[in-house]
């Protein structure tokens, strides 16, 4: 078998300039609450019908980052389209509070996600999908129950993570719909060697080729809303044990086109002063985050391009520095 290398230099940010291609949409609100998420929405979810699943990151044991499932509940009970969706999520690959059903549900008691259904997908087994045009994997291997479902509404907690350098909804959707112990251990580990032997470019690869696989399967119908609040530079995984946050609140944006609404945030983070992206934008370089969103182009995933649109007023385009040039020295937003 030919050997398969990683692509190189995924430390490097590149400059809005020099991208090209074509441009998708990414809204932009400042309203952080669960109104600012249904606004978001609203405006990208044309295609969302059927039996609804809702990817987002339930957390860890008293976590207190992720987006609160008291604003999950009321987006839910006041968008049409999600008012019997089920939340879906996988068991974990390390050890801790959700790495068999019986402890995840019992972790989902405790983080308040008790209003709807919450389907552990893999709890029943596991199914394969095709990774059409991966260097790494020709399927990946998901949760059996997340077949059963017509749509995907990926509501993303916009972070750092300790290995992605950045958890958008890439990576929501790359490791949170692989199972536990299959689809998990391909991302990464390589055979025969340690359970966390895969990182950096290699490793913002695989987690994309997983993200391709689902998204592929869905089609037209999934959508994404990334939530900037609360960005420790590590991720809801960490549960109480993550670092505190330093960087400023920004916002909610949404697209149909996941390349071009993480690559945004990341613009957004960029756009930033030192002072106020220092530890974030540390965290991504260091871990060779952006080849998440250079590796997505390369895929056929979406763009890198877009036209950011503010609908806080009258829906006029702006840039990320715009976007950012009001936040303020970060202040935690409680429940």
């Amino acid at each position: 078998m030919t050997e398969v290398k990683a692509g190189k230099n995924g430390n490097i940010y590149v400059p809005y300039e020099e991208r090209t291609g074509n441009e998708s949409i990414v809204y932009f609100t400042r309203e952080i609450s669960p109104a600012g998420i249904r606004k978001a929405y609203e405006k990208v979810n044309q295609h969302i019908c059927g039996k609804v699943a809702i990817k987002l990151h339930t957390g860890e044991k008293n976590g207190p980052n992720f987006t609160p499932a008291s604003w999950v509940k009321e987006v839910m009970e006041t968008s049409p389209t999600l008012k019997d969706a089920s939340i879906i999520e996988t068991n974990t690959y390390y050890v801790g509070d959700r790495d068999t059903t019986e402890k995840h549900r019992e972790t989902l008691k405790v983080n308040g996600w008790t209003f709807c259904p919450v389907d552990i997908t893999d709890a029943e087994g596991t199914a394969d999908l095709p990774v059409e045009g991966g260097k790494w994997f020709d399927h990946m291997t998901v949760g059996k129950s997340m077949l059963e479902y017509d749509s995907m509404f990926t509501l993303t907690h916009f972070k750092g993570h300790a290995m992605g350098g950045f958890g958008g909804s890439n990576k929501n959707i790359g490791i949170g719909c692989a199972d536990g112990k299959i689809g998990k251990k391909m991302i990464h580990s390589r055979e025969g060697e340690g359970q966390w032997s895969v990182a950096e470019e290699e490793l913002m690869e695989k987690i994309s080729e997983s993200t391709k696989a689902t998204i592929d399967h869905f089609g037209k119908h999934v959508t994404y809303v990334n939530v900037m609040r609360n960005m420790s530079v590590s991720c809801d995984c960490e549960g109480v044990a993550a670092a505190p946050v330093v960087t400023p609140n920004v916002g909610i944006l949404a697209s149909t086109d996941i390349c071009a609404l993480d690559t945004a945030c990341v613009d957004l983070v960029h756009a930033m002063t030192e002072e106020q992206n220092h530890d974030l934008w540390e965290r991504m370089q260091s871990r060779h985050g952006f080849r998440q969103l250079t590796y997505m182009k390369e895929l056929g995933m979406g763009n890198d391009r877009y036209i950011l649109i503010d609908l806080d007023n009258g829906e006029v385009r702006i840039t990320p520095k715009e976007a950012v040039k009001d936040v303020k020295p970060f202040k935690r937003i409680e429940l």
